[in-house]
């Protein structure tokens, strides 16, 4: 690694990576940043969202010429970002998680597509498994009404290639050509300074999931194309710092609902949150049934999951609220009634810190 490069007076780029509980993963991703990226001028941020795996403390010991926010409160993807976007130095910001390697100087590579199409604001790239096999997630379509139901339905799982009944996934695409897409994904994300500043960065009421796209849809109505490229491929492995996949699916469905709201006419929302209410109510169904009639223990435990889903609505059912958020963040009050606690914090008091100067 330049020691020029990487600690320019004026960086071209601002890596921001957020931390939480991934100790092992933010070490590697950290040191494949540094080995990799070599032409673009570039800072590294990293913010830990009170890890309790001895995240801030590794990240001291092997990199100190980091620059490490240590927070002693988790707030969230969206309020992490936004407070280390407030010490960022560079004329662009790229968002990046954890639990990803940078590969082929992937950074290198999004920075001259980015040089070379100014005029789309965000840029992306491609994402893989750690076999080599894709990972989709780099990038979505839009969530609508159609696109709802066949994700509450299953259709979208038993019919993935397909554009029709996977609209989001963007059916078989194998993310191997340049093209605009309507979100690019938080894992990999990287956008002009002054666009941030338009935006007034993340919306603080998404704790995570949906963020970024109600990120790029705000930066759409300014005129912007996030558009990725896959000559910037990384690897993602997903799902590292929530390895429960039922509170993983709540936060996810927080998330979607909060979307659905920003968005949405009121038929739209009232339509759109019954076909998420019935989602696991036909997958604890579907699984159940599959489960008794087979005896098999894997489906047992998937209606187990979506079970929890459905007993734990009321912390997504109206998209991040105040027990959604305190239960998100691992407060120890959490073991108090969700009543007294929601009282007692109004809903964004922390996140809304992430905007003050």
């Amino acid at each position: 690694m330049s020691d020029a490069i990487y600690r320019a007076a004026e960086p071209d780029i601002s890596i921001i990576i957020v931390s939480y509980n991934t100790r092992t993963m933010t070490l590697e991703c950290i040191r494949s940043v540094l080995a990799q990226t070599t032409t673009v001028l570039y800072e590294v941020i990293v913010f830990d969202n009170a890890s309790t795996d001895g995240s801030p403390e590794a990240i001291r010991a092997n990199f100190p010429q980091l620059e490490l926010i240590a927070s002693q409160e988790n707030l969230g993807f969206a309020g992490a970002n936004n407070i280390a976007a407030m010490r960022a130095r560079g004329r662009r910001f790229l968002l990046l998680n954890p639990d990803t390697l940078i590969l082929n100087h992937a950074i290198d590579h999004l920075h001259e597509f980015a040089d070379a199409n100014p005029r789309f604001g965000i840029w992306g790239g491609r994402t893989v498994l750690s076999d080599g096999r894709l990972n989709p997630g780099s990038c979505w379509g839009d969530a609508t009404l159609w696109s709802i139901f066949c994700f509450a339905t299953g259709l979208t799982s038993l019919k993935r290639s397909s554009s029709v009944f996977n609209p989001e996934g963007y059916g078989g695409w194998k993310r191997d050509s340049i093209r605009a897409v309507d979100i690019v994904t938080g894992c990999f994300l990287l956008i002009d300074r002054e666009l941030w500043k338009q935006l007034d960065g993340f919306d603080p009421e998404f704790f995570m999931y949906g963020e970024e796209a109600d990120l790029c849809r705000r930066a759409r109505k300014l005129g912007a194309s996030p558009t990725i490229t896959p000559a910037a491929t990384i690897i993602h492995y997903g799902q590292s710092s929530e390895p429960d996949q039922a509170e993983q699916r709540i936060k996810v469905l927080a998330g979607r609902i909060t979307l659905l709201r920003r968005h949405n006419s009121a038929a739209t929302i009232l339509a759109g949150k019954t076909l998420y209410m019935l989602l696991p109510l036909l997958r604890l169904l579907g699984y159940g049934t599959a489960g008794l009639v087979s005896g098999r223990s894997d489906l047992r435990e998937k209606a187990r999951n979506w079970r929890y889903v459905w007993q734990h609505r009321q912390r997504w059912v109206n998209g991040w609220s105040n027990v959604g958020v305190r239960r998100a963040r691992g407060n120890p009050r959490n073991d108090r009634p969700e009543e007294v606690a929601a009282v007692e914090r109004p809903l964004g008091d922390a996140l809304s810190r992430s905007r003050q100067g």
